[in-house]
């Protein structure tokens, strides 16, 4: 059986408002600041992430004002740190492909970039309330994804021994997310499908989950928690300063 090691990566911070984004009607108004986050993953023989994080300062303040990536902050730079030549990823798994999962791909020259087909063909053509998440052409922006050499996926995939990717929909239309096999237990990488872990925080009497501000489908990202919760005996929310806790996954002496 596997046995990954899971490494956060914090590749810049970004400005949003709690009610609008974290939690859903609460705390409209109030800005806070949540981490960028992208996953290093090695079982001692494969070299994986999941997402690639932000851009630089300049064109995450046109995304969210405020927002900026550090002068070490880049996911490059956050490998070198691990001693992880960017070169070496052999695989890249995006859970989406908004602003903030998907920038640098240019410094992976041998990776197999995976993604959903359902993600990819909206993120090519969003409605217009995405444009921006998406970098779109019609805001004058060129977005990182395009013209790349996706391998394209539907569904359930074990992409490797131990890494199982499966669609989590709601926040975007083709979210997906990755069950990860540890030596303490499967760890959840959910990319947005959980936004922090208040979300996973019952909000009240027959609710369970609290749920995200931030969806393209509400049910969708409902039964996504629910999915969530049931395969995760670790869950690894994608803007959740608390991940940075622990500098790897499993946690020593987990």
């Amino acid at each position: 059986m596997s046995d990954y090691r899971i490494w956060p990566l914090n590749t810049g911070t970004i400005i949003v408002d709690k009610g609008g984004y974290i939690t859903r009607g609460q705390g409209l108004g109030i800005e806070v600041e949540i981490p960028a986050t992208a996953w290093y993953l090695s079982d001692g023989q494969h070299k994986v992430l999941v997402d690639t994080g932000m851009c630089h300062t300049d064109l995450a303040h046109w995304h969210h004002g405020g927002s900026q990536q550090g002068p070490d902050q880049a996911v490059h730079k956050c490998l070198a740190r691990l001693g992880v030549d960017p070169a070496d990823i052999e695989l890249i798994i995006f859970t989406h492909l908004h602003w903030d999962h998907c920038h640098n791909l240019d410094q992976f020259p041998r990776a197999r970039m995976v993604v959903s087909q359902t993600e990819l063909a909206f993120a090519l053509e969003p409605i217009p309330p995405y444009y921006k998440s998406y970098e779109y052409s019609a805001l004058g922006k060129r977005a990182p994804f395009l013209n790349r050499n996706f391998e394209q996926i539907n569904g359930e995939v074990d992409v490797l021994p131990g890494l199982t990717i499966f669609p989590t929909p709601g926040h975007s239309p083709g979210h997906q997310s990755v069950a990860v096999s540890t030596s303490g237990g499967v760890h959840v990488i959910t990319g947005d499908a959980v936004f922090a872990y208040v979300n996973l925080q019952p909000a009240g009497p027959h609710l369970p989950f609290n749920i995200m501000g931030r969806f393209a489908d509400i049910v969708a990202s409902w039964h996504s928690l629910e999915e969530i919760t049931r395969r995760a005996d670790v869950v690894l929310p994608g803007h959740d300063m608390a991940v940075f806790d622990s500098p790897v996954y499993p946690r020593q002496g987990a």
